[in-house]
């Protein structure tokens, strides 16, 4: 037989965290404070986070050690198993070998789960009673409210309106979970109700649903926000994806050319991809092909700090589509400051040729992606056809970040062909980025 798994034993675990920050040739750019524009210190940001995760967030050390609580609960589905796409390999008759490490063997269906727990984890320890966030597609909120339930902490998740509507099977998951799931922008915070009176018909944002979540934290001492992207500490937290693919392409007795993963705030892309970035060192959304790499707000209603990122601007409303894990204005810093080194590659994928490629693989590996790894996917298969044309063995691996079970109805729509591909249209994105804040 064929070798199509290559897993590890549960002792294979990582012991710690990798944070690329110390490997990096150039240290990033500090966030800064809004209002004084200067960088920002842990206490600045202690009314958000835990003292633990902020010190994350700033840490230049190369490993950070994962508690041991939070290990055993990895314990659950990690190591994730890393397969080899044989009959994916053979239907494209292309001479690549291509292998996807799968994350939707968690508990809550994606990659997220990685991080919510040590995010529950901290708080808990540190006295939170109740936790905050946003969510696009629902696998981050879904994520946070499965960790809220082990660690005993109240979850409110602002869920952005036009995946509220699409998605309700993820809503129901997050409450099943115990979490109180809120379309966003909704009438509960000052800085919905604002959006609301603006603009009644608004689809929401990632921004905007950001803005909500951060409010609620920042007027009660009681309650911290959680982030399911974009900062360090998250991006950190997904690293174990890669140090497991490490050792298991070794199992292999192979090593990739290519790695591969969707990209919306980057904590899919790094969990992946900055491992191997980092070996490489030691020896995927439109904000990261169309937008501008410069200091922005992380939400719409500027509450947050300003991030150095590649951006759309922050007040950019992305359209409704079905990958809502992407639909994000901008970009973690540390993958914006990777691509700005050219550590890495940023491409596109258009939402049909996205689904197209989901179907071909659903079909050839009996794996339903969820709308936002189709990017990967359709990437991967590209570089195998490539590999076809000009007649070279090369090795590909992608992340497989989550599966599609809670997003049939944008497989329903694609089917019958009801999806349609988007443009980000200039003058939009061009007026985002004139607001930009001024800094230096």
């Amino acid at each position: 037989m064929e070798t199509i798994q290559y897993n590890l034993p549960p002792n294979r675990i990582p012991l710690a965290w990798y944070n690329i920050a110390a490997d990096l040739p150039k240290p990033m750019a500090p966030p800064l404070h809004p209002g004084t524009l200067k960088p920002l210190g842990p206490d600045d940001l202690a009314p958000l986070f835990p003292m633990s995760l902020i010190m994350q967030e700033v840490s230049t050390e190369r490993e950070i050690e994962i508690p041991g609580e939070v290990r055993q609960l990895y314990a659950q589905w990690r190591p994730s198993p890393l397969f080899r796409a044989r009959r994916l390999e053979k239907a494209l008759d292309t001479p690549a070998h291509i292998y996807y490490k799968y994350e939707g063997v968690s508990p809550a269906g994606s990659h997220k789960l990685n991080t919510a727990l040590p995010q529950a984890y901290y708080n808990k320890k540190e006295g939170t009673k109740h936790l905050s966030t946003e969510t696009g597609a629902g696998q981050w909120g879904s994520a946070l409210a499965l960790a809220c339930a082990f660690f005993g902490l109240d979850c409110k998740v602002y869920m952005v309106k036009v995946s509220y509507n699409q998605k309700p099977y993820r809503r129901a998951l997050m409450e099943a979970f115990g979490a109180t799931c809120i379309a966003s922008p909704s009438d509960t915070t000052d800085v919905g109700r604002a959006i609301l009176a603006a603009n009644p018909e608004t689809n929401g944002s990632l921004g905007m649903a950001i803005s909500e979540a951060v409010e609620v934290a920042a007027k009660d001492p009681n309650t911290k926000y959680a982030l399911g992207s974009v900062l360090n500490h998250v991006l950190l937290h997904q690293t174990v994806i890669g140090l497991e693919a490490i050792e298991q392409m070794a199992l292999a007795d192979d090593d990739p050319d290519v790695v591969i993963a969707c990209a919306g705030g980057g904590s899919n892309f790094a969990g992946l991809g900055m491992p191997y970035i980092g070996r490489k060192l030691k020896g995927a959304c439109p904000s990261l092909t169309k937008g501008k790499f410069t200091y922005d707000f992380g939400d719409t209603s500027h509450l947050t700090p300003l991030l150095k990122m590649h951006t759309l601007g922050s007040t950019f409303v992305p359209p409704g589509i079905h990958a809502g894990g992407l639909r994000y204005h901008g970009m973690g810093p540390l993958v914006s400051h990777v691509l700005d080194l050219g550590l890495a590659e940023a491409t596109t994928v258009q939402q049909l040729d996205a689904f197209a490629a989901g179907i071909q693989f659903a079909r050839s590996e009996g794996i339903i992606p969820a709308p936002e790894a189709n990017h990967a996917v359709a990437a991967a298969i590209a570089e195998a056809l490539q590999a076809k044309q000009e007649g070279k063995q090369k090795t590909i691996l992608f992340n497989l970040s989550g599966h599609g079970h809670f997003d049939m109805q944008s497989y329903i729509a694609y089917q019958a062909g009801k999806l349609e591909n988007y443009e980000y249209p200039a003058e939009e994105i061009a007026m985002a980025l004139a607001g930009l804040p001024s800094v230096g």
